[in-house]
């Protein structure tokens, strides 16, 4: 598989998933943010980060790119694309997904590891996870307290688009295992034909058993299946 991660000024995790994703042998690109052509992809990453070094809002000025013209087509004609934490901000700046990433709840950076829930397993991304399993990813940002209206937040819930949800080593979801305030503990989200997944925890962080963990290795090795 062909693989494209988009780098911007203020990307720290352009390489992180670059490594990631040769690990699982898949030919990528890096993309500069001027460049007007995406390479052939069969996926696009849009990495984590502080693009423009998070002015206005995060993702904002990211989201006018000139790159992001190409990504935004190829996302409506179904191609994967990936956002992963800043690139979540960034696809929603740039309406490839609806909602808000708001301040986190208690007003600070969070940079720890977290425990997130397997919600659904019937997408491109996660079908190599079971459902309800526990992961042990890592999380970086300020701006991840997930926001949306409730027409919305009801169709995410009753079509499958939440694939992830905060909760405890246990699996408990409730607000108390909510680091930062998101809504309904939604920690990733798909857009409704399920090619587009934003996400705030980073499973790049987590495909090495020595260094962190593996637990974000099925996540890579779904999109290879």
């Amino acid at each position: 598989m062909k693989s494209s991660v988009i780098v911007f000024p203020g990307s720290n995790c352009d390489r992180d998933i670059a490594v990631a994703l040769e690990k699982l042998q898949f030919k990528n690109s890096m993309v500069w943010h001027k460049e007007t052509e995406l390479p052939k992809s069969d996926l696009i990453v849009v990495p984590g980060g502080f693009s423009y070094g998070d002015y206005l809002r995060s993702g904002a000025i990211a989201a006018k790119s000139n790159i992001l013209s190409e990504v935004i087509n190829a996302g409506k004609k179904g191609s994967l694309i990936l956002g992963i934490c800043n690139g979540f901000q960034i696809l929603i700046e740039c309406k490839l997904l609806k909602g808000a990433l708001l301040r986190n709840s208690g007003l600070k950076f969070i940079s720890r590891n977290i425990f997130v829930k397997v919600q659904s397993t019937t997408n491109s991304f996660f079908n190599k996870y079971s459902k309800n399993e526990v992961l042990k990813l890592n999380i970086a940002h300020n701006e991840g307290n997930y926001f949306t209206d409730k027409k919305h937040l009801e169709e995410l819930e009753n079509n499958q688009l939440i694939p992830i949800k905060y909760c405890d080593e246990k699996g408990n979801i409730n607000l108390k295992n909510n680091p930062n305030g998101s809504i309904n503990n939604i920690a990733g989200i798909f857009n409704k034909d399920k090619n587009i997944l934003g996400m705030m925890p980073h499973p790049e962080r987590m495909v090495d058993k020595i260094l962190s963990g593996e637990d974000g290795l099925p996540l890579f090795m779904s999109l290879m299946n």
